[in-house]
């Protein structure tokens, strides 16, 4: 056996083998292999995805003269065209006093932050569930690193007391939404520590953006914390149903990721096409408060599968291990259902789930459905 049989084997043994399917999705729904089932893993979490309307409304203002569709070079040579501005500008309304820098996605963003702000004498304390674009990215840092156990403001405190006089600056990194659990992280008092330890503060919004706050700016915002945040990362690709990210931060954090980020700078610049349509949808974000409000009810009638505490679109339904996980995962789709089973070693040995999305494109009997499965 070779040795690449011989890895594929051992996942497959460990139920940990993945695979690619072909999927079409249109509206609350996704077609697999011939299968219709209710889609309960986008991360469409208002529903801009399967919106026609929105669509054709974006079409009708496109001038198609131009070509739209590739923009072959990165920003800091000849990619950086005024639908990268008229972007950054329409971000920038969300966030008052803040700059935003575009790039082409989260993990570029995640991946590639970190290491261009920070040195030898800085360093990170990251709360120990951020997701894996911040971990790699932890890593390539010159920076000194550590983790404080998920969401444990003593051990937070008792790191930073340990080591605040060791170094320059402390950056804490966390998230506004948990991608695996779906809780929140205590910014309130994260901010408390950033104030009594002078700190810095790195947040990730990939899932808070679009779903909390009037405007839809995310979840720090929406508590109204968002200018505490020191770099606030958010992903264009999961509510807002486009692709690209983009940070948030002051404008000499700005200049120097502009000169310093590898991610950037070696990175080819988003076409036209896909700025152009990003910039429809933040500006119309605002908007969407309907989308909003019908999704947070959704997340109440969920309450009930569990203990009545989940407070976000993202519900972990625990199964433990690896076997269990997979069962339930087959009794769910064999009920209409696909959901997507997070197994070792994405999560710990003990922790496998089945993460359940919810988006504005479901409907309450959906969930009523659901929780009759669960």
């Amino acid at each position: 056996m070779s040795i690449e049989s011989k890895i594929l084997s051992d996942l497959a043994d460990n139920l940990n083998l993945r695979i690619l399917r072909t999927s079409e999705c249109h509206g609350k729904y996704i077609n697999i292999e011939g299968k219709e089932y209710i889609n309960l893993s986008s991360n469409d979490y208002i529903g801009i995805g399967s919106d026609t309307t929105l669509q054709q409304e974006f079409l009708e203002q496109v001038d198609f003269s131009k070509f739209l569709m590739s923009n072959p070079s990165s920003r800091l040579m000849t990619g950086n065209n005024s639908d990268y501005d008229n972007l950054e500008s329409s971000v920038e309304r969300l966030y008052p006093n803040r700059r935003a820098l575009v790039l082409s996605n989260g993990y570029a963003v995640n991946s590639g932050v970190l290491p261009a702000i920070t040195t030898k004498e800085d360093l990170i304390i990251a709360d120990k569930l951020v997701h894996a674009s911040i971990i790699d990215g932890l890593k390539l840092c010159e920076a000194k690193w550590i983790r404080y156990n998920h969401n444990d403001m003593n051990h937070l405190e008792s790191l930073i007391q340990k080591n605040r006089g060791d170094y320059r600056r402390i950056w804490v990194v966390t998230e506004s939404v948990f991608s695996m659990d779906g809780d929140v992280s205590p910014l309130h008092d994260i901010v408390s520590l950033k104030h009594k330890y002078d700190l810095k503060i790195y947040l990730d919004e990939a899932h808070g953006f679009g779903v909390f706050g009037l405007n839809g700016a995310g979840y720090a915002t929406s508590i109204g914390l968002g200018e505490e945040m020191d770099l606030t990362i958010v992903t264009l690709g999961k509510a807002l149903a486009s692709c690209g990210a983009f940070i948030i931060c002051t404008s000499e954090l700005r200049d120097i990721l502009i000169n310093r980020m590898r991610t950037l700078i070696f990175s080819t610049a988003l076409p036209p096409i896909n700025l152009q349509w990003s910039r429809f949808l933040i500006d119309r974000l605002p908007t969407f408060g309907d989308r909003r409000d019908h999704l947070f009810n959704l997340i109440n009638i969920t309450n009930s599968i569990e203990k009545g505490d989940s407070t976000t679109q993202i519900l972990p339904l625990m199964t433990y291990d690896n076997i269990t996980t997979e069962r339930v995962t087959s009794q769910l789709r064999e009920d209409g259902f696909w959901v997507t089973p997070i197994r070792t070693p994405t999560v710990p040995v003990g922790k496998s789930r089945i993460r359940i999305s919810l988006t504005s494109a479901l409907d309450e009997s959906d969930i009523e459905k659901l929780i009759k499965h669960c």
